[in-house]
């Protein structure tokens, strides 16, 4: 087994000896590593988008790519939030309704994140006159290394563990309180590894080409749900919940099915249903320039 590598979730300090101004003492500021992981998930999806940008049926030019990610980042905050509230905690909520609001104490729910940024493609798609899918499906591919880089927030913050393990890369947490020697699954690596690297290899180069309306973000859907699903049985289910269904489906687990079922239905819409108007998605979005 290995032991989790001492990482201070602190990256650095910024004014460790406050500056007075006036009667105003500014600093410290602490800049903590699961914030530029953040960070680093928008650059990415920035860099990724501008690349998009372009091919000649994309949606989105270069110079609304910076709206476009401003607009996701609220989604995907917002949406996370309240996903985490309504789908994980939402009893401590109806007890505690200011809990919503303080975010410092830790709480994003990814499928609530989803669900934001569908919202806020939803809203940028009818302020650009696009097609809210083509929208949607030029977004798909610039999302998954954002959630690898989130995941690896949760691995430095010691958050999101896995199961009790005996296998060899088997990690010890100090976090997770457990009696001297027990190890546990790094799945928030497995997690960043499938969501974030294979995810992104596999939308991305499915997106390389054009395609119907709809299947991108179909494959993005189908994908990132078989990975979650599939990592939710080494990863320890969450406190308070345990398991929803049949004794060993988690919440993670249950929310994947819907958003498995989704892709399905758009991949199948694309190809039976889209693609037989004769009208693919290179010519709708040349014509809507």
């Amino acid at each position: 087994m290995l032991q989790y590598p001492d990482i201070d979730p602190v990256a650095f300090t910024l004014f460790k000896d406050p500056i007075q101004v006036g009667n105003l003492a500014i600093g410290p500021f602490s800049v903590h590593w699961y914030g530029i992981m953040y960070l680093l998930a928008f650059l990415s999806a920035w860099l990724i988008a501008l690349y998009r940008t372009r091919a000649p049926y994309s949606p989105v030019n270069k110079f609304q790519v910076e709206n476009l990610i401003t607009y996701g980042a609220f989604g995907v905050i917002l949406g996370g939030r309240f996903g985490y509230v309504l789908f994980y905690n939402f009893e401590k909520w109806l007890q505690d309704p200011l809990w919503l609001f303080r975010v410092w104490e830790g709480g994003m729910s990814f499928h609530g994140g989803l669900i934001g940024v569908i919202v806020a493609m939803f809203i940028y798609s009818r302020r650009i006159n696009r097609p809210f899918t083509s929208v949607m499906d030029f977004v798909a591919p610039i999302v998954p290394l954002g959630l690898g880089f989130g995941r690896l927030g949760n691995f430095i913050g010691q958050e999101l563990w896995g199961r009790v393990s005996d296998a060899p890369w088997a990690m010890v947490f100090p976090k997770a309180m457990d009696p001297a020697g027990v190890a546990r699954h790094p799945s928030q690596l497995y997690q960043a590894f499938l969501e974030g690297l294979v995810l992104f290899a596999i939308v991305f180069w499915f997106s390389s080409r054009p395609r119907p309306r709809c299947a991108v973000s179909g494959m993005f859907l189908i994908g990132y749900s078989i990975f979650r699903f599939s990592v939710e049985f080494v990863r320890e289910p969450d406190q308070g919940i345990g398991f929803d269904l049949m004794g060993w489906m988690t919440r993670g687990q249950l929310l994947c099915v819907p958003m498995f079922l989704l892709g399905v239905g758009l991949l199948v819409y694309a190809y039976a249903v889209v693609a037989k108007t004769n009208e693919p998605q290179k010519n709708e979005l040349q014509k809507a320039s």
